[in-house]
Parts: structure tokens; sequence; C-alpha cells
């Protein structure tokens, strides 16, 4: 892979993130965007526990045990505050998957205060909170909905990879989902020869810091160590970008599931066949390019 790093900037006006991130879907990281928080000072695991600590939570551990969706089956059940333990007395490849602490304790989102890059654009009112172990890793994958993502790390540090759109061939990506079937933490080049060719971004997401993903960009993320973080949307400000993510939504999903349904492993058969037509013709494009 060629990666390169992604530009950091201590504060950015209205202006120039318009023109040179979000109309060139160029990723960046803020050092600043919520420099006057004061999630980072008062949040911690002993204040989580105290005010939620008791809520039942589902455990999930490697993302690649499953091709056929983007996350695998839960793999054990604990409090909330037990799995706060876990992940701080020690490597633990576990993290949470839709527990929302903040939907949980709506009064937390009052703790969070953005120096809003977007003129106001930013879906302040419906941030999602992320928590996972060291080691712990997200199937890459991008949203569905075509939304600009916004996300800071409040304790800890992840590793972010980053890929557009057009790199999905190489990604090995599946049709009629949203996440490839590659393990991208260990790659396989023999099994999965495209992916040698990806190019994109990469980053060590730092506590206080935000990074700004593209919309439909591929992001594959990494826990370096356990910790914590908050993601903010902002609808694309393209018609059409807004309609397919209704598409993937509504239609897309739904047809997916439905062939599940019916056809079960012939299916994802199918679809693994063509993610790996698609990357060979990929590779042969992209040498061709080159001779």
């Amino acid at each position: 892979m060629l990666l390169k790093p992604i530009a950091r900037v201590d504060d950015i006006d209205r202006a120039d993130f318009q023109k040179l991130h979000l109309q060139t879907k160029t990723p960046v990281v803020f050092k600043s965007l919520v420099k006057d928080s004061p999630a980072l000072q008062k949040w911690s695991y002993e204040y989580f526990k105290e005010i939620a600590g008791d809520y039942k939570v589902n455990l999930y551990g490697r993302e690649n045990e499953f091709n056929d969706r983007a996350t695998s089956a839960p793999i054990m059940k604990a409090t909330f505050g037990e799995y706060l333990d876990m992940i701080e007395q020690g490597p633990a490849e576990l993290r949470l998957f839709l527990f929302n602490l903040l939907q949980h304790n709506p009064e937390l989102k009052k703790d969070l205060v953005y120096n809003d890059p977007t003129g106001g654009r930013i879906v302040s009112w419906l941030p999602y909170m992320f928590f996972g172990g060291e080691g712990s890793s997200v199937r890459y994958h991008y949203d569905i909905d075509m939304s600009h993502i916004f996300l800071t790390q409040f304790k800890g540090v992840k590793k972010v990879l980053l890929f557009s759109l057009e790199q999905s061939p190489l990604l090995y990506k599946l049709p009629f989902n949203f996440h490839g079937i590659a393990n991208l933490n260990e790659p396989d080049l023999e099994r999965y020869p495209a992916l040698q060719y990806l190019q994109g971004w990469e980053c060590d997401l730092q506590p206080g810091e935000t990074l700004y993903i593209p919309s439909g960009y591929w992001h594959y993320i990494k826990y370096v160590t356990e910790g914590y973080s908050v993601s903010l949307r902002m609808l694309n400000e393209r018609p059409v970008e807004r309609l397919r993510g209704f598409n993937n939504i509504f239609l897309v999903r739904r047809f997916d599931n439905t062939m599940r349904r019916l056809f079960k492993d012939k299916w994802m058969d199918y679809k693994i066949r063509k993610a790996d037509q698609n990357a060979t013709r990929a590779i042969e494009k992209l040498r061709a390019q080159n001779t």
C-alpha cells in the first residue's frame, strides 16, 4: 500500500476548509476542534462507571471472522462497568457496537463543544460514541448514508487508514455491501494481490484531535491503545450523493438481506467471485497504464 500521512492543522476557517478539504475530499486532522470541550477533563472510565456502569452491553471480537457482514456476532455480554475494567487492565480485543452512551446519558452531550469549520452544518445533536480495547479493530467499510464524518479521539490512540471510493475494486468490495473481505491488519497479498496497489492516507489519531473523513471514504480503524471517541456527521452537500445514500439504506441493503435469506451461502460465494473479478480487472488496468 502507498499511504500518505494525513495533514494536521491547528485551526482553519470555513472558506479554507471548504476549498482545501470539502470540495477536494481531502482528509485532515484538526488539532484544536474540541479544545473548549469540558469532556476532555471531565470524562473518565471512573466517571462512566458511576453514571452508566450497570448497563448490559454486547461485546464484539475480531472483525474478520465473518465475511458476509460488516461486523461479527457478539461473543459475550457484560455490564458496561465490567467492560471498562477489562480494557483498562490490559490488551483486550473487545469493542462495543451499537451501544451509544450519549443516547443512554444524553446529558453528556453538554460536555461536547466544537469549533465548527463548516458554518453550522455539522449535525451536532446526533453524536455517536465508540469504545474499544487495545488491539481491537473495525472492519474497513464506508458509511452508507454518504455523510461526511468528524471523528474525535477523547482517550487513547487509534490508527486510521482512509481510501477513496475509487479504490473499491482494490479493496475487494463485496457487491451490494459496504465492506470488503481482506484483512488490512495482516494483509495476505497472495490471496488479495490488489491490496499492494492501494493508495490512501493514514494517521495515528491522538486525544483531543478530530479527523475529517470525507463522504464515501473507506476507513479502517485499529485501537493502538484502549480508548473512546465520538463521531459527528455532516450531511452531504450534493443532492446526488444524498440520493445515493438513501438508495444504499432503503434499497441496496434490503435487497442484499433478501438475497442472503433466499440463497444463503450461494449468494455470498457469488459476491466473493465478483469481488475477485473486479480486483483482477483493476490490477490489469493499472498495469496497462504503467506500461
